[in-house]
């Protein structure tokens, strides 16, 4: 049961912090859909794919010291940046997590410098893979509309997506 709380401490070491819980969120999600070993059950929401059970393990992985949850106050909002703490790096030792592969360290870096509109498109379409690319779009255009994604952001999504399977295929 510990192992996938220290294997989502390890993510966010590897990231060396993610700021935003709807971008850690997106990122999980979207190394999941890679075939990456994360456990945590997705639905739709509001924001596109969401996990209860990964802001729990969140929450409950900052009560025990192993993340730091920093509060940005924004002014009209409230962000939160996540960081592997020392205590957590020690856990995910005791834990006997896996190595984190050269390709999920890629697969983060590159998800890591992209915006969470940007993951939002990204896995929200993800979770319609099941679907020709054409239908894809029409749903992001259903359940996304107010976001008014540009032709060019989805081409871009389904290229970065592409690009991430092929890392995810040579490592």
């Amino acid at each position: 049961m510990l192992g996938e709380h220290a294997k989502i401490i390890q993510f966010i070491g590897v990231a060396d912090g993610i700021t935003g819980r709807k971008k850690l969120q997106k990122m999980v999600y979207i190394a999941k859909k890679l075939q990456f070993p994360y456990k945590e059950k997705f639905e739709f929401h509001f924001y596109g794919p969401y996990s209860e059970e990964l802001t729990l393990r969140v929450e409950e992985l900052c009560n025990m010291g192993f993340l730091n949850e920093e509060r940005q106050d924004k002014g009209s909002y409230v962000q939160y940046k996540y960081q592997m703490t020392d205590a957590g790096e020690h856990f995910t030792q005791m834990a006997q997590v896996e190595e984190v592969s050269p390709s999920l360290i890629a697969c983060i870096e590159q998800m890591k410098q992209k915006s969470s509109r940007f993951l939002e498109l990204v896995s929200t379409l993800l979770y319609f893979d099941h679907l020709p690319k054409e239908e894809q779009i029409e749903k992001l255009h259903v359940v996304k509309g107010k976001l008014n994604f540009t032709e060019e952001e989805i081409e871009e999504a389904f290229e970065f997506v592409m690009n991430l399977m092929n890392e995810r295929a040579i490592h």
